[in-house]
């Protein structure tokens, strides 16, 4: 039998690639450099008042989901996976609202590819962790611990049939376990690019005592999820519960071509199952619709002892930069069976979309440090991006922000800021990188207590080759004036001394390819005095490199740059590195975007 859906979506379709403050450090471990991950080192509050619970998280842009309990405490936890290899933990927090507090961004330090499931493989009372193995095989790690106190160790890099053949398993999809029959034996299901189901059955242990798995069949229950609308199969995720509370569990499918959360019910009983019916838009009385490629979990979050349910947007065929921020919803169980939408953003974080680039600046003359907040492409205006501001509505010493309107720019993408006098004139005005290889001029036409900036001239520099703009102003040479770097996508620099003068600049093209530093991609210069010897060291921030330390062995008057290796390379895809003393307390903290849209907050301790 061919299961089909006719897709609900409807639109405009475009095909997209599968895209109180606390001080809480990571797992929780100080960086040699001296920094510090914190999520909440001060209050930040969004547009309409209410704070973000996990302020600099870095922001979410394909969330998979799973809840468990892991510290065998009676309640469950959150396990998120946003970037490849690593998976994050939130403890769950007392009471009955579903409050998570973040713990690790690479939870144990294990390493699990681009998929992870937790399930009890062993039958031993606690979880063990399946994980992607490189060229899409199934890696299992073993709890050797205690269900309160969890320790994974490697037992095997491929599970393996009956026939000693490694199980395969697309890397793109995300696969599940369960007791479909109630046998007491697991069952391991993976999902196919074609939209059927493959099934195999726990049967024995190998001589290390992991688990050997039996194939059932191909085409489990016949089931083929394509979706009509557009005729097409993809990428999938899928999750067993029982979600209508008859002792069976049913299956939810999640595809790349299909914008809604689909539901085939088992019709059958917990020894016999039978799923032969039409998937069906979850839940029923309002069917979700997203941009695609939607991975459910399951938990009972508010704790009223039913199934809610939780769909990361992964993003798939409907325009993947719709999701880029709202992408983690959560909807809860009703007493009347229904389910209803109580979030889009169930983590609520800094998150404006992608590729986000901070700059600061005192632009109200208040003495603190006001946060501007730039991105790719801003979900809410697909034609271009946005650059945020929030006002720190606190003080120097201790910082809180509030999100207020947009700058008022022409369209384009990529924004990249910076903030210097450029013309001497007391206040500051700024300098604008974007997609195109030029560089933009914004004077402050406005005051010192109260910044405006107009554009008055759109190609302050024309790149010679590449894109994607994003500059740097440093009195290089200690003539008294702003000299300009300029990254770029190739990820070399290109460097334009001021050959004006301090009130009125001429840059002039000195070398496309600066000492020939070649970062990888995207090269996002900074100059900072990181080693404190009064002359600018340079940090280039990247796409994949994290941020590389060319320390500067020379003099103010004559720099001479030499690479020192990475500074920080446990940092987010396109790392936009910015330092700044926060909070006043005499020393520099380390702020960034990533490619998820939000910041990190490093403090140096």
């Amino acid at each position: 039998m061919r299961l089909t859906v006719a897709s609900v979506f409807a639109g405009c379709v475009v095909l997209a690639g599968c895209s109180g403050a606390q001080r809480v450090a990571s797992d929780a471990e100080v960086e040699e450099s001296g920094y510090v991950r914190v999520v909440n080192p001060f209050e930040v509050r969004d547009s309409t008042g209410a704070l973000y619970e996990h302020a600099f998280l870095g922001g979410l842009n394909v969330p998979r989901p799973q809840f468990i309990d892991i510290d065998g405490d009676g309640d469950e936890d959150l396990f998120l996976q946003e970037v490849p290899s690593k998976v994050m933990f939130f403890e769950r927090l007392d009471g009955p609202e579903p409050r998570f507090e973040w713990r690790s961004d690479q939870y144990g330090g294990l390493e699990v590819g681009e998929w992870y499931r937790f399930g009890d493989l062993d039958h031993d009372g606690d979880f063990d962790l399946l994980a992607e193995e490189r060229f899409s095989y199934i890696r299992y790690y073993r709890n050797e611990g205690t269900p309160m106190q969890p320790r994974f160790v490697l037992a095997t890099d491929s599970l393996r049939d009956t026939s000693g053949e490694a199980i395969f398993a697309d890397r793109q999809n995300i696969p599940n376990l369960t007791d479909i029959d109630c046998d007491g034996k697991t069952d391991l299901f993976i999902g196919r690019i074609d939209g059927t189901v493959v099934r195999y059955e726990e049967v024995d242990v190998d001589e290390n005592n992991v688990p050997r798995f039996q194939l059932i069949t191909e085409r489990f229950e016949d089931i083929e999820i394509v979706s009509q609308f557009m005729s097409m199969h993809g990428a999938n995720s899928l999750t067993f519960g029982d979600v209508d509370e008859d002792g069976d569990v049913d299956l939810f499918w999640g595809d790349f071509f299909e914008p809604g959360l689909l539901l085939i019910e088992n019709t059958g009983s917990c020894g016999s199952p039978v799923f032969r019916g039409v998937p069906a838009g979850f839940p029923a009385n309002n069917p979700v619709t997203s941009t695609g490629y939607n991975a459910p979990a399951l938990t009972d979050a508010d704790l009223d002892g039913d199934l809610d349910v939780f769909i990361g947007v992964l993003g798939g065929a409907f325009n993947a930069n719709r999701s880029a921020a709202d992408n983690f919803y959560y909807l809860e169980h009703q007493p009347n069976g229904d389910y209803e939408l109580r979030a889009e953003r169930f983590l609520t974080t800094i998150d404006i979309g992608s590729e986000s680039f901070p700059a600061f600046i005192d632009d109200d003359g208040d003495g603190d440090q006001d946060l501007y907040l730039s991105n790719k492409i801003d979900p809410e205006n697909p034609q271009s991006g946005s650059v945020y501001r929030f006002e720190n509505v606190g003080t120097a010493q201790a910082p809180a922000f509030a999100r207020r309107d947009r700058l008022p720019l022409k369209e384009s993408y990529h924004y990249a800021p910076a903030f210097v006098d450029l013309d001497a004139d007391g206040d500051l005005d700024m300098v604008m990188g974007s997609w195109k290889k030029q560089v933009a001029y914004h004077e402050n036409t406005g005051t010192v207590s109260s910044a405006q900036f107009e554009e008055t001239n759109p190609e302050l520099v024309t790149l010679t080759r590449g894109s994607n703009t994003t500059p740097a102003l440093v009195d290089i040479d200690a003539d008294g004036d702003y000299d300009l770097f300029v990254g770029e996508t190739s990820g070399t620099i290109n460097y334009y001394e001021n050959t004006g003068t301090a009130t009125s600049p001429t840059f002039e093209l000195i070398s496309d390819e600066y000492l020939d530093i070649d970062i990888g991609r995207r090269s996002v210069p900074v100059f900072y005095d990181h080693d404190g010897d009064g002359d600018h060291d340079l940090l280039v921030g990247s796409e994949s490199s994290g941020i590389v330390l060319f320390r500067n062995d020379g003099t103010p008057e004559a720099p001479a740059f030499v690479e020192a290796g990475v500074f920080m390379d446990d940092l987010p895809a396109f790392a936009t590195p910015a330092f700044i003393d926060i909070d006043a307390d005499g020393d520099d903290d380390l702020v960034t975007g990533s490619v998820a849209g939000g910041i990190l907050f490093f403090e140096y301790r």
